[in-house]
């Protein structure tokens, strides 16, 4: 147990040698998660077709809300047990980490019975045309049983990760995500499960992953865990949510965003010579590729959490700022590199996915060149929307994390389709990111001038 904040590496070791120690095994946590994704719709494309891989896109959100809740509980729980641990206040973190726990199981059975008894309707909210409605059905009843699985593994990665241990933490994440992309295959072409196939390999691959996670706190590093931390209290849910509701309204935004998206490109594709299918299909390989890009700027944002909140909890103000801005650069540079890539090989990253009609390759390329316009500045906003979580300033956090999705790209993707068409959805991609970078940049100027004042 540690019994002074001093004798703690996170503060006293160099920033950029912390960073690299929590956010290496971060980034690589999301980009074997990013990479099980294409490569799952690499394996559908190939093994179901263009309508395997729209199924794939309708059923999505119902991903986005599973990760909301994971990061609402792991985020707020991580936030929580470095802030209490910076301050040393360590019986505190004990509960804040037990009554995570209980939570995120508690949470991921609820959602998917939910998921289950209201399937159909979920799946026409969705978007789902007739073509892909049967094939996004054999997907998720099968995957709703994953949803508890899935919930415990990420969010408890996060509290593994604040306990000291982001390489143990890459490991339970890339295990199950291993084990998906080993199984694929073998279940869509060797059994030829098909749909079915490819779900209950993500199933398996959820179950390996939290298992692990499980084994992880029976040996909880920073605090001895008992039971009694584990007896659920509203007053620990109520903390742990306040910090945490950041990261699960920017899931949740994602969610609504992309269900309107779905419901406008099909609607505007039928208007289109593309069709109602093939901007479906085409825009849900292309979110695929960005998740790469994201892995790397939420893998650093989320490596310097556990640096931030045990700093800013020690009154070690010089270092959060000096932890944000080498953070910041470092995403800047990563972001140029694949803002080149999204306007210079559009068309050879969608051919990884399959073949496709000369139509559906024009809409791919103008959606990734328009769209993915601002991908150079894009990693700013959830840096700084993870920052002001990670120091306890919720109210803040929330409103980074609403900025692009709810309160720019929600009402463009409405508005811009009624003047431009199917193209309208595409503009609205650069503009909303533009606008989301200059207010992260006014906040963060604020909020380094004020700390800057206590150092």
């Amino acid at each position: 147990m540690i019994s002074k904040s001093s004798e703690n590496p996170l503060a006293t070791r160099p920033i950029g040698m912390l960073i690299l120690k929590f956010a290496i095994p971060a980034t690589i946590s999301f980009l074997v998660n990013a990479l099980y994704n294409i490569i799952d719709q690499i394996f559908i494309g190939q093994g179901v077709g263009l309508y395997g891989n729209a199924a794939t896109n309708v059923v999505f959100p119902l991903t986005t809300i599973a990760t909301a809740i994971a990061l609402l509980l792991g985020i707020g729980s991580a936030s929580n047990f470095n802030l209490k641990i910076g301050a040393g206040k360590h019986e505190q973190a004990g509960y804040i980490v037990g009554n995570g726990l209980f939570f995120m199981v508690l949470f991921g059975v609820i959602l998917a019975t939910i998921v289950l008894i209201f399937l159909n309707p979920l799946l026409n909210l969705f978007g789902a045309t007739e073509n892909v409605f049967e094939l996004a059905q054999v997907y998720t009843s099968i995957t709703a049983f994953g949803i508890p699985l899935s919930i415990f593994a990420t969010a408890s990665c996060q509290l593994i990760r604040a306990d000291g241990s982001p390489v143990f933490s890459m490991i339970c994440l890339m295990s199950g995500a291993v084990l998906n992309t080993v199984l694929d295959p073998i279940f869509i072409f060797v059994f030829k499960m098909g749909m079915a196939g490819a779900a209950w390999a993500t199933v398996l691959g959820q179950f390996v992953s939290a298992v692990i996670a499980c084994c992880y706190f029976l040996h909880f590093k920073t605090v001895k865990l008992g039971r009694y931390h584990f007896k659920p209290s509203s007053s620990y849910l109520k903390m742990i949510a306040s910090l945490g509701v950041a990261a699960c309204f920017n899931q949740l935004a994602m969610t609504v965003v992309q269900i309107v998206m779905n419901n406008t490109l099909t609607y505007y594709g039928t208007l289109s010579e593309y069709g109602k299918d093939i901007p479906l299909a085409c825009v849900g390989v292309i979110s695929k590729v960005n998740i790469v890009y994201l892995a790397f700027s939420l893998g650093i944002a989320q490596g310097c959490q556990p640096i931030n909140g045990f700093n800013y909890g020690a009154k070690n103000y010089h270092r959060v700022r000096k932890t944000y801005f080498t953070a910041a650069a470092v995403i800047t540079v990563i972001s140029m590199v694949f803002g080149l890539a999204f306007q210079i090989f559009p068309r050879q990253i969608v051919a990884i996915f399959g073949g496709g009609s000369e139509l559906c390759f024009q809409f791919a390329q103008r959606y990734f060149r328009i769209f993915m316009l601002m991908t150079f500045v894009n990693g700013i906003q959830p840096l700084t929307a993870n920052f002001f979580t990670s120091i306890g300033k919720a109210k803040r956090g929330v409103m980074m994390s609403l900025t692009r999705q709810i309160l720019f790209l929600l009402p463009l993707i409405i508005i811009f389709p009624i003047f431009f068409g199917i193209d309208g959805v595409m503009y609205a991609g650069p503009i909303a990111d533009g606008v989301a970078f200059i207010l992260a940049c006014l906040f963060i100027w604020k909020e380094m001038k004020q700390m800057s004042t206590l150092s």
